[in-house]
């Protein structure tokens, strides 16, 4: 008798972090298993994301907890959130996400009415390109921050989010 394996639970992704004053918005494809069970974005430790923030601010982000990393997010102007508000998928990996279905990207620019570009971490996200540019603003693509891009250094992953990020006035600020 063969055993039919049961289908991948259907997974439902995080709530954005955004607000009026939002100016860049960081799109992600889907919250690792690590996110989802914290119940916070970039929570896998081996995850450069706060990293990289950390270094373009002048903030020990890595070191700070949740709430505080997230008002930083809001003091600098910038967003996240994912390009998929669900799915299935076995482990963290991208490359394994099923039926996926996409976020509400269009209400973006009602929300945030200072919304000045888009930024898609990964290729996964930015294979979704084409409805963020459908909103008329800028999109670029960033290389992911996530583990699994281990091709990439650290200094050159900042280097090319300091360059978006310093397009769009979200870099380092005096007293913020």
């Amino acid at each position: 008798m063969s055993i039919t394996p049961l289908p991948p639970a259907r997974l439902h992704g995080l709530a954005p972090i955004l607000d009026a004053d939002t100016r860049l918005i960081v799109l992600g494809s889907f919250p690792s298993v690590t996110s989802l069970r914290a119940q916070r974005y970039y929570a896998h430790p081996q995850n450069q994301f706060w990293n990289i923030l950390g270094a373009l601010w002048g903030l020990p982000l890595h070191d700070m907890n949740y709430s505080e990393k997230t008002d930083a997010l809001r003091a600098h102007g910038l967003g996240v959130w994912d390009v998929y508000a669900a799915c299935e998928r076995e482990g963290s990996l991208d490359s394994a996400i099923k039926n996926a279905q996409l976020n509400d990207l269009n209400g973006l620019k009602t929300r945030c009415p200072r919304l000045q570009a888009f930024a898609h971490n990964g290729g996964e996200s930015f294979k979704h390109a084409r409805h963020t540019r459908a909103l008329g603003l800028p999109v670029h693509r960033l290389p992911s921050s996530s583990p699994a891009n281990a091709s990439w250094s650290f200094e050159r992953k900042l280097a090319a989010w300091r360059e978006v990020f310093a397009s769009h006035g979200l870099t380092q600020q005096e007293g913020v």
